[in-house]
């Protein structure tokens, strides 16, 4: 089996060094043997966990979603398909948060195209106002 050192994994999986050493801190990915006096090799195994990994992520997975995701098998797919739902809701939810974030800031930046002062920032003042931090 073809073996690669922590730099060509690093390279043949375009993530970095401290990334790779990041995840084996956090169990993602196994840690070779140090050979005395030589380096770690990694197998071609290490590519396809690495780039799992960040499959996972671009879906949306944190690390510690992806760990758990690692120790499930293929037999527990109704255990994934639960892990991929709840994610699609929390996705909803921060597109819910997010249009409404942009929602607050558009009104800003509309009450400050009317009241264009140039002595006074209308978005800033309204950042700075004590009346809308109260209940």
């Amino acid at each position: 089996m073809p073996t690669l050192t922590i730099g060509k994994l690093a390279k043949q999986t375009e993530v970095t060094i401290e990334t790779i050493r990041h995840y084996q801190r956090m169990g993602l990915l196994t840690e070779p043997e140090k050979p005395d006096g030589g380096y770690r090799c990694y197998s071609t195994d290490a590519v396809t966990r690495i780039r799992f990994i960040k499959r996972a992520q671009q879906a949306g997975f944190t690390l510690k979603e992806i760990a758990t995701l690692l120790s499930l098998d293929g037999a527990h797919c109704a255990d994934v398909r639960q892990l991929a739902e709840q994610k699609c809701q929390q996705i909803d939810q921060q597109i819910k948060n997010l249009t409404a974030l942009r929602q607050v800031l558009e009104t800003l930046v509309n009450d400050c195209q009317q009241t264009a002062s140039t002595a006074r920032c209308a978005i800033l003042d309204a950042f700075c106002d004590d009346a809308s931090t109260k209940s």
